[in-house]
This record gives C-alpha cells, sequence and structure tokens, in this order.
C-alpha cells in the first residue's frame, strides 16, 4: 500500500482552499482518507500554511512519501 502526504481540495469555485491529507495512493483526490495533518489557503495574501510538524515527521518515518507540492510546504515551514 502507497501512503501518499497529499492536498485534498475544499472550498468553493475559484476560491480553493486544500487539507494536507495522508491516503492510500488508489483513492481519488477528494476522496477517503486516513488522517488530516494540515491545511494550505493560497488565497490569502501570504498564504496561510498549518501544519502538524509531529504528524508530519511521523508519517514520512513510517514511509508516506509527500507529493511534490506538500514537499514544497514542509520545506517552506522548515519542516523537512
Amino acid at each position: 500500500m502507497a501512503v501518499k502526504i497529499r492536498l485534498r481540495r475544499m472550498g468553493a469555485k475559484k476560491a480553493p482552499f486544500y487539507r494536507v491529507v495522508v491516503a492510500d495512493s488508489r483513492y481519488p483526490r477528494d476522496g477517503r482518507f486516513i488522517e488530516e495533518i494540515g491545511t494550505y489557503n493560497p488565497v490569502a495574501k501570504p498564504a496561510e500554511v498549518n501544519i502538524d510538524a509531529e504528524a508530519a515527521k511521523k508519517w514520512i518515518a513510517n514511509g508516506a512519501q509527500p507529493t511534490d507540492t506538500v514537499k514544497a510546504l514542509l520545506k517552506k515551514n522548515n519542516i523537512l
């Protein structure tokens, strides 16, 4: 089972809001997930990023692979 840390799109049309979730890679983008570990709001100026560092590190240590976008957010917040 390949576990990914990825974004789940929420919010209205043309006003995206994302939740950072841990999910099985076989599930759809906005489908079932294992755990929610944070949020990302790109509409706010500056963009708001809230990620639980402890949970993210735990999942990465257990083999979860972050997507490119999530990896950039984690690096920006000094979690990786």
